[in-house]
């Protein structure tokens, strides 16, 4: 290789035994663009080298990042579906509990019962093949809208429940207070309405039952109740009254024994006196009387056993 004065630079080629030789002339900044040439192609390919390394590094760690990725748009996807199967659930709730409140005869305003629609996602949204490519933000809206609704719905549904908890207990509460069953074990020697007097030759209005019993027979409440008077009155011999609640009172007369005294709490079915046969009676016999509100009701509408 040789350096001529017109600033070029001449290669000589000479094949091994042959006679020819090529020469190839370049322009001098040649000699220095190889080079710098050179040393780029070395730079580029170390740093190749080094990000090749990196990568390297980095490739397990974004295998574990994507697969993670996949999981979570899995487990997206099941959110959404279960959020769906959980509005569905909250729908049939619903409307047993309508159906509840139909049969309890205890009905709620049909603009309020409506006032919280529960939708779903929509089966587009839930769609694996498109979803578990790209979480789209339409399905996440969408699940963010279900969480409000169903949140407001379950709001509204403890109301209920507690609106007709308070009115279930009510009617049990009333149920209790009900003389539903037989306040002594015999045969009705006389009914409530008008009938001939025992003691005198004429028509009375008899106010209550007559149970006529075994003498000494046990007497039980017919309902809850307090217990407003137990003593003797005139007629009626020793007498018990039990207040209910809602404006019925029973009571109960011509008794042997009283067991309980005024102001007692009783349940259905206790026994408050012994059957008997004191005051103005002609034998072993329960006299018993329903009213309400101070007015005397025939005890056969409330009996049911």
């Amino acid at each position: 290789m040789s350096l001529k004065e017109n600033k070029k630079i001449t290669i000589f080629l000479s094949d091994e035994g042959k006679e020819k030789i090529r020469r190839f002339k370049f322009p001098r900044i040649f000699a220095y663009l190889v080079p710098a040439f050179a040393l780029l192609s070395i730079l580029f390919l170390f740093l190749g080298f080094q990000n090749y390394l990196s990568l390297k590094e980095e490739l397990p760690r974004a295998l574990a990042l994507e697969e993670e990725n996949s999981l979570q748009k899995e487990q997206i996807l099941h959110m959404a579906h279960r959020l769906d199967q959980i509005a569905q659930e909250m729908s049939e709730l619903r409307e047993l509990d309508q159906k509840l409140r139909t049969m309890v005869n205890f009905e709620t305003d049909e603009g309020e019962f409506q006032s919280v629609g529960v939708g779903g996602s929509g089966p587009a949204l839930l769609d694996p093949k498109r979803n578990l490519s790209a979480i789209s933000p339409e399905l996440i809206r969408a699940m963010h809208r279900n969480l409000g609704d169903l949140s407001s719905e379950i709001e509204i549904n403890r109301r209920d429940k507690i609106e007709l908890f308070k009115f279930l207990d009510e009617q049990k509460n009333i149920l209790a207070s009900t003389p539903s069953v037989w306040p002594a074990k015999g045969w009705i020697s006389s009914r409530f309405g008008y009938r001939s007097s025992p003691f005198a030759n004429k028509r009375e209005f008899h106010k209550g039952l007559d149970i006529s019993a075994r003498m000494g027979s046990p007497v039980v409440a017919s309902a809850d109740g307090i217990v407003a008077f137990s003593g003797t009155d005139r007629g009626y011999g020793k007498v018990i009254t039990i207040k209910h609640g809602y404006g019925l009172k029973t009571k109960y007369a011509h008794m042997k024994k009283l067991l309980v005294r005024k102001g007692q709490f009783v349940k259905r079915g206790e026994i408050i006196g012994l059957v008997g046969n004191s005051g103005r009676s002609t034998g072993s016999h329960l006299h018993y009387e329903v009213r309400l509100n101070g007015v005397p009701v025939n005890p056969m509408k409330y009996i049911v056993d």
